[in-house]
């Protein structure tokens, strides 16, 4: 009897044995079907990527500044207004007397010019005299040359006509049909003749040797005179006065402040009558015709940024109520800790984020709103 209780306490044990190991079984092939199937589901895609961001105008907010220590004599402007590129912003107190220091200079100028114009009326006068000597020795000089010129044309035509008379004495001679007496006569005259003749060769040849001398006299004096002038004392003072003026213009120039590109005065950091600050800021202005907004999207993200995906804007405190579209306009380079921060005092006060620039399709609900905190979600579907 104690017998068969042992064997049958053993079967009940190996049965146990062989349920536990067929459960077992049947739990890990359970556990790894399962397995199976996660592993085969796929995880799900990114459709967006939210981000904090602020807005701010295209080309950013930019601060005029002016000279440290300069005082404000007046201001042109006032927050809001809109203004072109060079446009006067705003006075120094040394306006008035740059432009006084300007003015005397334009006066300086406008009288070394008028000194340079009667300088040069009067070199031109010499000029003009000069070159009417010129004319006075070459036209009288020239009607004696003439006139020689036609005495020895002449005398050459009658020592011609008279050497041929003198053949033919001397035929009429070696004939006996003359006396000698006439032969030598004719012989005195041709002689005669031919002296005439080389005295009026010899006096046109002084006659143009004294024009040339004396145009040569003259016209050098013109030359002198031509030379002399533009190397008068006014025009240097002109020159100097030109400069002295230039200086003048520019100082004055410094004394303005000027509008560097176009946009709307978004505050006035110094008041007419108050010195510029150590740090020169006189006044903050952007253009507001476009915005833009800032999205802080962080690095984790910004691998699914591209541009021109498309963007959604809302502003979580209501300072506008619809919701804005953009597109992604630029990706920054480099990677930042956070300046936008959540109000949620459980969110990341110190995340690296990567600056996304998104360019809004309509900026007239927020164009008065620079700097505002605003959430971004964009599409990367």
């Amino acid at each position: 009897m104690p017998r068969r209780w042992g064997w049958a306490i053993a079967a009940g044990i190996a049965a146990v044995g062989l349920l536990g190991v067929g459960i077992a079984r049947l739990v890990s092939s359970n556990r790894t079907a399962a397995e199976a199937e996660l592993a085969e589901v796929p995880a799900p895609a990114r459709v967006e990527v939210v981000a904090l961001g602020r807005l701010e105008p295209r080309g950013e907010v930019v601060r005029v500044g002016g000279p440290t220590g300069e005082r404000i004599q007046r201001l042109q402007v006032r927050q809001g207004d809109v203004v072109q590129p060079g446009d006067v912003l705003a006075y120094l107190e040394s306006y008035d007397e740059q432009q006084a220091q300007r003015n005397v200079a334009a006066t300086q100028l406008a009288e070394a010019e008028q000194q340079l114009r009667a300088t040069t009326a009067y070199g031109q006068a010499q000029v003009r005299e000069a070159q009417s000597q010129v004319e006075q020795v070459r036209q009288p000089a020239q009607f004696q040359l003439q006139a020689e010129q036609a005495r020895v044309r002449e005398l050459e035509a009658d020592l011609a006509l008279q050497t041929q008379d003198l053949r033919r004495f001397e035929d009429l001679y070696s004939q006996g049909a003359i006396a000698q007496q006439e032969r030598d006569r004719q012989r005195g005259t041709v002689r005669q003749v031919q002296e005439q003749l080389n005295n009026a060769r010899a006096n046109l040849v002084r006659l143009q040797a004294d024009l040339q001398s004396s145009l040569r006299s003259a016209e050098a004096n013109v030359q002198a005179q031509q030379a002399n002038l533009p190397l008068t004392q006014a025009q240097i003072a002109v020159e100097s006065a030109r400069q002295n003026l230039n200086l003048a213009e520019a100082r004055l120039e410094r004394t303005l402040i000027r509008a560097p590109q176009p946009g709307r005065i978004l505050r006035v950091l110094t008041q007419a009558g108050e010195a510029i600050g150590q740090d020169g800021s006189v006044l903050d202005m952007g253009d507001t015709r476009q915005m833009f907004v800032v999205a802080e999207v962080y690095e984790t993200d910004v691998g699914l940024i591209k541009i021109g995906q498309p963007a959604v804007i809302t502003s979580r405190n209501g300072a506008f109520d619809e919701t804005l579209s953009g597109t992604v306009f630029e990706i920054g380079w480099q990677v930042f800790k956070n300046n936008v921060l959540d109000d949620d005092p459980a969110a990341n006060a110190d995340a690296r984020v990567v600056e996304v620039k998104v360019q809004l399709d309509d900026s007239r609900p927020v164009e008065a709103l620079t700097n505002l905190q605003v959430d971004v979600r964009i599409n990367v579907e």
